[in-house]
């Protein structure tokens, strides 16, 4: 019996074979089980498609476990995940030392980092994950903390403005693309086939140095349109308030409160959200029964008025109050 396979199989199977890591091969092959019609015709190529999975997930965790006993790959938690990276001696560890209680060693010689470190930062009234790692520009650290680098929310790039910017920036961007990791920005070319496009932010450090302002116009000239950017002080303290902002803003992320009917609502633990996501994004992250059960929503804050009724695709805002009816 002929398996009949739709055009979108065998998009999926180029995928497939473009694909040069574990994740991204199971990925593939997942969307290829998902499209395949279930009939005799098809039933050997479904079992190949599962011993490959297998195969791959199996080669999937190893790199994982090595990642792991090296210290390199960190669980998320918080409303986001940052990953700080750059060359040797930017001033990533103070920078976790100054904005969480993490206790990173911290000296004026390079390659201090050996493993990756996390900490909380608090931002008003959530916390977000920064994890400090070590030098990217070494090949074997770069390989470990490839799959750390692809899941993070937000890259931060961090520079030594004492030093010329661009020499630091171009090695970090580069050393990412050779981990396939590449800048999502509208307004670059389509992705190079099988990269990873990660929301990215360049940290400009030691802004206390002499010749420091001088560094950061150039590199506001350079990557200003193409990157968000802060210039900071870890070791004096500057901007590290316009620092957290420029980090939350960056994750692209909006706080939404709730409360049921008749109650007030809690102010204390917002639902995280991507910007852009739905009243109806926020039901479901709340619970997954309220897609069926949803009768309608109330919202307080970008409505045009407070209590207003609305639609399960109406977009939320930062600081929107939802209420669920069911």
């Amino acid at each position: 019996m002929p398996a009949n396979l739709p055009p979108q199989y065998f998009e999926a199977e180029k995928r497939y074979r473009l694909a040069k890591d574990p994740e991204e091969k199971i990925g593939a092959l997942q969307a290829m089980l998902a499209i395949m019609p279930k009939h005799k015709g098809t039933d050997k190529l479904h079992a190949g498609l599962r011993r490959k999975i297998a195969r791959l997930s199996d080669e999937a965790e190893r790199k994982y476990a090595t990642a792991r006993r090296a210290g390199l790959y960190i669980r998320k938690e918080g409303a986001g995940q940052v990953i700080l990276t750059g060359l040797a001696n930017v001033g990533k560890s103070q920078l976790l030392a100054s904005v969480t209680e993490a206790s990173p060693e911290v000296a004026p010689y390079p390659y201090t980092t050996k493993t990756a470190i996390p900490g909380m930062m608090k931002f008003e009234n959530i916390q977000i994950q920064l994890v400090d790692t070590p030098p990217i520009g070494d090949k074997h650290v770069r390989t470990l903390l490839a799959n750390s680098l692809r899941g993070a929310d937000l890259i931060a790039i961090v520079v030594d403005l004492g030093a010329e910017p661009t020499a630091q920036v171009e090695p970090t961007l580069q050393a990412l693309r050779e981990a396939r990791i590449e800048l999502l920005n509208d307004n670059l070319e389509e992705a190079t086939p099988g990269s990873y496009q990660k929301k990215m932010l360049i940290i400009g450090n030691k802004n206390d140095l002499e010749g420091s302002s001088g560094n950061w116009e150039r590199l506001m000239s350079q990557y200003g349109g193409l990157v968000p950017m802060v210039s900071t002080s870890a070791k004096e303290g500057n901007g590290l308030d316009r620092m957290r902002e420029s980090i939350y803003e960056a994750l692209d992320i909006v706080r939404v409160y709730t409360k049921a009917p008749g109650s007030k609502a809690d102010l204390t633990e917002p639902v995280i959200l991507k910007r852009g996501s739905t009243a109806m994004d926020a039901a479901e992250s709340v619970h997954k029964d309220f897609q069926q059960n949803l009768r309608y929503i109330v919202i307080w804050g970008s409505g045009k008025y407070d209590g207003q009724r609305v639609g399960r695709d109406h977009a939320l805002q930062d600081g929107d109050i939802v209420e669920f009816h069911v």
